[in-house]
Order: structure tokens, then sequence, then C-alpha cells
């Protein structure tokens, strides 16, 4: 397959043409304005690569997605749920937490200028951020990016014990509470598929996606607001 360079015209070429090694890379070069990323998204692909090196693009195959209906919480995490002091808010402090996220190793890849590209996308209703609070010490959090009644996460970060686990778990069934039908994983880790994460092949991630990007969620679902705690009935019975 070839490998793609990408100029100004906002167009990608289909992700069946991505590498097989390394697994989904697509093209490389473009650049990280909203309407290239909006679109980049809606096809199933996204953005990955270190600070200082050319902007490359991925569509990895198979794909890791967590479907509402599979979600999976251990005894422990119910009862970390339940009892937790911490307070849980949304599109509160989105720079905030996609700056702590680089914080993290794996979160060396998150630069200046995927800060300033998503914190736009933020600004236009479209990259959104979950929030857990210590007082005023913000001590986790996640931050993504909606595609219709898709989320595709892009990372988090925790300060405390199990923070991460809380904005996740509280933001997915608001989420999902929303009409959210499918959580993008993009690659599956031992976290995710803790929780219910598995891999599907592209194509169906693909088609699946065509299914849910125009599917809008009511806007009540992305204003900023505190969280709800997750109450026993939005939660699969323990492990």
């Amino acid at each position: 397959m070839p490998f793609y360079q990408l100029d100004e015209e906002l167009l990608f070429p289909p992700v069946e043409h991505a590498l097989t090694d390394p697994d989904g890379l697509l093209a490389t070069g473009g650049d990280l304005s909203s309407a290239r990323l909006l679109l980049a998204y809606r096809e199933g692909i996204f953005p990955w690569y270190s600070p200082g090196d050319p902007i490359l693009w991925w569509s990895p195959d198979p794909r890791a997605v967590l479907y509402p209906a599979e979600l999976h919480v251990s005894r422990s995490l119910h009862k970390i749920l339940k009892k937790h002091p911490y307070r849980v808010t949304l599109n509160h402090a989105f720079e905030q937490v996609i700056r702590a996220c680089t914080e993290r190793d794996e979160g060396t890849w998150i630069g200046d200028d995927i800060v300033a590209a998503y914190s736009r996308l933020h600004q236009a209703g479209r990259a959104h951020s979950a929030e857990v609070w210590d007082d005023d010490a913000l001590v986790g959090g996640l931050y993504g990016l909606n595609t219709g009644s898709l989320f595709c996460g892009e990372s988090m970060f925790s300060r405390v014990s199990n923070g991460s686990k809380i904005a996740f778990m509280t933001f997915f069934t608001h989420f999902t509470g929303h009409g959210g039908a499918m959580f993008d994983c993009q690659i599956l880790n031992h976290y995710t598929e803790s929780l219910g994460a598995r891999e599907i092949p592209r194509r169906t991630f693909i088609r699946q996606l065509y299914q849910l990007r125009d599917n809008h969620l009511p806007q009540s679902c992305w204003q900023p607001q505190t969280l709800a705690r997750p109450v026993p009935s939005q939660l699969p019975p323990f492990l």
C-alpha cells in the first residue's frame, strides 16, 4: 500500500489503505485545523505523533470499542463509585485536563499543537472533558471528542488513586444516559479491556461509525455541569 502525504486539501485516503506495519498508519502531513480534525474523526481517523515530528494519521485494524451493554464493573469499583469523596464535572476545565494528561508517560505525545487544536474544538463544542475535584484541586480527568452518538476517548490522567476510573465511569454513565451508543478506545489496553472494551474489525467500526456520526445527542449532554454519581441501576451487576 502507498503511504500518503497530505496537502492543503481537506481529504483523507480510504482507511483500507492504511499500513499493516505499523498497524493503522494511513498518512502524514496536513494540519490540525478544526475542519481537518472533524473530518478525520468522521472517517475513523485520528492524529498520533511525537512533538516535533510530522503529523501522523491512524486508523488501526482492529479497533477497540466499548458498548454500553458490555460494560464490566468489579465489586471494588462499585464500592469506589459509591463512596469516593470527590466532585465530578463536565467541561469545566478542558485545557487543565489535557495538559494534565501530558504528565503521564503515555501522554508524552500531547504537544502544544495538540493542546491548541483540541482546545479550539472544545470552544466549538466538539471536544469535551470530565474533571474530578478534591475541593479546588484537579485530581483526575479525561478528554475526547464526540462524533454524533459516538465518543472518541483521547487520554485520561489521575493524581489520586482511582481518579481516572472515577472520571471515566461517571462520564460514561452520563454519556450513555443521554443516548451515547459507543465509546471509541482506539487501541485496547489492560484498563479499558477490564471495563469490557474489545477489539472489532476496522470495517465493522467504520460501518457503525457511519450509522452513529449524525445521531446528535441533546445539547444538555454537553453543557458544563456537575455530574451525578452513578447509581446501581446505571451499572451492571458485580462481576
